[in-house]
């Protein structure tokens, strides 16, 4: 599935694609599995990573499809957020068939192709909007990118050595699903890399993709609610540089004065690679993060 960044067909969540009416309006259908090995229900409803994740799938699906941009152009994300209703999200016996729709605004042009856009979705299951998001993103050729990236530029195989949380605690039943180790400090986490995993690296990388930061803030705010279930409803990511390999990307988290609402952030050599907020399904709304940049 090259259109939406995935090798295997049990990672790519969208089906299909239509124009809608007005400019820069598009329809996405796409199908959920009862169970997923990476994305499992979390306490009865679907995921909400896995609704995020969808929405990200079908934001790529229509700057490759709707807007030629080619395939092999660098996706970079500067913020995304998203909002469920987690109510709407219970898991049947068998899959759900859903449909997002798809907002472009805000885009760049250079050379009669996109460079930058804004993306709206709203996900449809069973007439119901059970979801909401949006993301900003950059679109590079390759060429450009590794002027940009340098002596980086060049994909690695890396497997981290940290020894990660227990699976329970961090909301799996797969240790190598944990993307987080203990740090030195309590309070603290590591970043644990995988690029072997058949999730979140599919093609090789030379950086720590942003799905992967995403689902390590959220461990680590289910590690802060643990041994109860943490259901982010809403969530929010600036990312502000890339997450490089071959550096400890160190990860703070605190309970915010809000309701349900965990900060999470990630530091490498000093400097801030992304951060976020998660808000758990009992709270009234997602609480901003604010902008970043391209990472």
């Amino acid at each position: 599935m090259p259109l939406v960044h995935r090798a295997r067909r049990e990672d790519a969540f969208v089906t299909g694609w239509q124009r809608a009416g007005a400019e820069g309006s598009f329809v996405v259908s796409g199908r959920w599995p009862a169970h997923h090995p990476f994305f499992p229900p979390v306490d009865g409803t679907y995921d909400p990573l896995l609704v995020a994740e969808t929405m990200r799938q079908a934001g790529i699906l229509i700057v490759h499809a709707g807007y030629a941009v080619p395939v092999g152009y660098q996706f970079l994300l500067s913020t995304f957020r998203y909002s469920c209703a987690t109510e709407l999200l219970r898991v049947d016996a068998g899959p759900a068939d859903i449909d997002v729709l798809v907002q472009c605004s805000d885009i760049e042009w250079r050379k009669l192709r996109p460079q930058s856009m804004r993306i709206a979705m709203t996900v449809r299951r069973g007439g119901n909007v059970v979801a909401r998001g949006l993301f900003v993103a950059k679109f590079i050729s390759p060429s450009i990118y590794v002027r940009l990236r340098g002596e980086r530029a060049v994909p690695r195989t890396w497997v981290s050595d940290a020894v990660p949380v227990p699976p329970a605690p961090a909301g799996r039943t797969r240790a190598e699903d944990v993307v987080i180790a203990p740090a030195a400090e309590p309070g603290q986490w590591l970043l644990r890399v995988d690029t072997t995993h058949p999730t979140l690296f599919q093609g090789r990388k030379d950086h720590v993709p942003g799905m992967l930061l995403f689902e390590a803030a959220r461990q680590t705010a289910q590690v802060l609610h643990a041994p109860s279930p943490f259901v982010p409803a809403c969530g929010e990511i600036a990312f502000h540089r890339y997450a490089e390999f071959d550096s400890p990307c160190l990860i703070q988290a605190e309970r915010l004065p809000s309701q349900g609402a965990v900060r999470v952030v990630g530091k490498q050599d000093g400097a801030p690679v992304f951060s976020s907020v998660f808000t758990e399904r009992t709270a009234a709304a997602c609480v901003p993060v604010g902008a970043g940049q391209p990472a």
